[in-house]
């Protein structure tokens, strides 16, 4: 039997969440073209016959000094040093560059536990060869576990699965054949309002944002929950509300929409905006939020 942590690694919109969805067969990660959507270390777990992979999906590595930025960075490193396997998630439609160098050179000291995904090989601008010239040459033990996946079709997938159980250590199942993730309700739902916000919304309002589960009451088959869009200033919350309600109603139903695909309860969501001032650079929220 075979088990064991894979840290997914890459660049913001590499399609590092859209593949652990794909490889998990569920919605585990929310989605976004919005670079660094992802904030937290996201498990998403796969069993099969040779054993079970438990994927960490980490925040896309960008090189900025924005202290949020930091802390994603620290969440990416952590998962790093603590996983048996690395799957290193390129762009197969992107030339490399002084993000992928970053990455490349971090992934030195790891190259024999690293396997290489190039990613989105159904798009018609995607050059393998060029992601494996640049594997070759930064990462050259890592070239001959390099393989061409796409996060939206599924191609590539069994191989690159194979192989990762092929590298994974022996040991015991860490969770029951029924879990594809180990994420609680609150976490879940508050995603996929986040991830129903971003897409919805402005370029620069994405990053400034957050959900804030306030409240949540099962009873029987019932969920009721209300839940905050937090902004960072005054001026924003009118975007997420929009002209006569009409944006923070198009949020709310699409997310309802999401959450039943996941679901068997009956949601109620109460769902409201606020200001938090700043929220990015005050230390408790991040701690908070990013973990």
């Amino acid at each position: 039997m075979k088990c064991g942590f894979v840290t997914i690694v890459g660049r913001p919109s590499a399609g590092k969440s859209t593949l652990l969805n794909k490889l998990c067969g569920e919605k585990v990660a929310i989605t976004s073209s919005v670079p660094q959507t992802t904030r937290n270390a996201i498990k998403g777990i796969v069993n099969r016959e040779q054993g079970q992979l438990v994927f960490i999906d980490t925040p896309g590595r960008h090189v900025s000094e924005k202290k949020i930025n930091k802390k994603l960075m620290e969440v990416s490193s952590l998962a790093l040093e603590e996983c048996d396997l690395v799957l290193y998630v390129l762009d197969a439609t992107r030339s490399p560059g002084i993000e992928e160098e970053e990455i490349a050179s971090l992934l030195i000291p790891l190259a024999e536990k690293t396997i290489a995904a190039v990613n989105k090989m159904d798009v018609s601008a995607a050059d393998f060869n060029s992601a494996k010239d640049f594997i070759s040459l930064k990462i050259p033990a890592v070239k001959e576990r390099c393989f061409a996946v796409s996060a939206n079709t599924g191609q590539g997938i069994d191989a690159l699965v194979c192989e990762l159980f092929n590298k994974a250590p022996e040991g015991d199942a860490h969770y029951g054949d029924e879990y594809y993730t180990d994420q609680d309700t609150g976490f879940r739902i508050a995603e996929i309002i986040r991830e129903q916000a971003i897409n919805r919304l402005r370029q620069e309002l994405p990053h400034s944002l957050y959900v804030d589960i306030a409240d949540m009451e099962l009873t029987g088959t019932n969920l009721w929950v209300r839940a905050f869009i937090i902004v960072e200033r005054e001026s924003q919350k009118g975007m997420v509300v929009g002209k006569g309600g009409e944006m923070i109603k198009t949020i709310r139903l699409s997310a309802l929409k999401e959450l039943k695909k996941i679901f068997d309860w009956k949601i109620d969501l109460d769902l409201r905006v606020k200001t938090g001032k700043d929220w990015r650079s005050r230390d408790h929220i991040l701690k908070k939020l990013i973990n």
